[in-house]
């Protein structure tokens, strides 16, 4: 697909194909800036239907801001943007299910009737929003507090109903920003179900976060973001295989012909050795081994992690702010907890 550069979102961009029916969102060069400050610069994401797809980064990456151009909410100053075939996001919203990072419902709406309310808002009418706003409370645990008001509920179980008022509409692309930010261990588990069961059926889910492990578990494919820009873009394992396996040899012997299979930076503890696999792979590596009679006693190839390959893409910085973003919130749960 060849896009012709427009200098404002207000021109039509000019395509040389029609928009594939294998994804569901389509992005190319969005660009986005406040008062000066260009918070997304240029980035490209192509979601997949069906997938579960996460826009991993640190906080003030520009995750927040590209979802918000993916639906429509505010434009972009130039880029493009298809969701679900429609160059309009708006125009397809009934289809959608959003849940911002800024959460909030009526304190003293009952739950059946938050969720019947937002369901309204995607079109559906109030009595129907109610049966399934009832039925969704009762398959997930909360049938108990179908009529208990918002302002009743822990926040755990308020952010449980809002969730539910985000899917009670069947959308065919659901969007979380940060979503399971503020949920204990059993809650943040609880999602990563329901997003599994979601993609089961044929929705396609995307998520912002910036915990690399919802991403590592649950993500088909990812968008790594900093600084506003995206250095990759596609599967989980595309980014992990782009480091080489690490390896971890224990050998009774301590010297022979076998030392030329290692290679010459391999770090040396007691009678065990650290390495990255050579390129010829494994094989040649143990039959040097064997042959040069090593002793081996133990050996084990450990594939990178997505921690790591997030280091190799977006930088050091890059991986120290996602981490302080994590710490941050940590330290604003314990805070609440402690408030309690």
């Amino acid at each position: 697909m060849k896009i012709e550069p427009f200098a404002s979102f207000t021109g039509t961009p000019v395509l040389d194909n029609a928009p594939s029916a294998d994804l569901a969102i389509e992005a190319r060069g969005l660009v986005k800036r406040f008062d000066g400050f260009t918070a997304v610069d240029g980035v490209d994401i192509s979601v997949p239907r069906g997938a579960i797809y996460g826009i991993l980064g640190p906080n003030g990456a520009g995750k927040t801001t590209t979802l918000r151009m993916l639906l429509g909410i505010i434009d972009p100053d130039s880029g493009y943007r298809r969701v679900l075939g429609h160059e309009r996001p708006t125009e397809v919203a009934r289809r959608i299910g959003y849940l911002p990072e800024e959460r909030g419902l009526y304190p003293a709406m009952k739950a059946v009737e938050a969720i019947a309310f937002l369901a309204a808002l995607r079109g559906v009418p109030l009595k129907e929003g109610r049966r399934r706003g009832q039925e969704l409370l009762e398959q997930h645990g909360l049938g108990y507090a179908a009529d208990r008001q918002i302002r009743q509920l822990s926040k755990g179980m308020a952010q449980q109903v809002q969730l539910l008022g985000t899917l009670v509409h069947n959308p065919d692309l659901v969007v979380f920003d940060e979503p399971f930010s503020g949920l204990d261990a059993l809650n943040q588990g609880k999602l990563e179900r329901m997003i599994r069961s979601l993609a089961e059926r044929g929705t396609t889910v995307i998520f912002s976060t910036h915990v690399i492990a919802h991403a590592e578990r649950l993500c088909d494919q990812i968008a790594i973001i900093a600084g506003g820009k995206v250095p990759f873009a596609g599967p989980v394992d595309a980014a992990r295989d782009r480091l080489r396996p690490q390896v971890r040899l224990e050998t009774r012997a301590q010297d022979g012909p076998w030392r030329a299979a290692i290679p010459a930076d391999a770090r040396h503890e007691g009678r065990f050795w650290f390495f990255t696999l050579p390129e010829s792979g494994v094989e040649p590596l143990l039959r040097a081994l064997i042959e040069g009679d090593a002793g081996i006693l133990s050996l084990s190839i450990e594939r990178p992690g997505l921690h790591d390959a997030f280091v190799s893409i977006a930088g050091e910085a890059a991986a120290r702010a996602l981490e302080e973003s994590a710490q941050e919130e940590a330290e604003k749960a314990n805070q609440k907890k402690g408030r309690r």
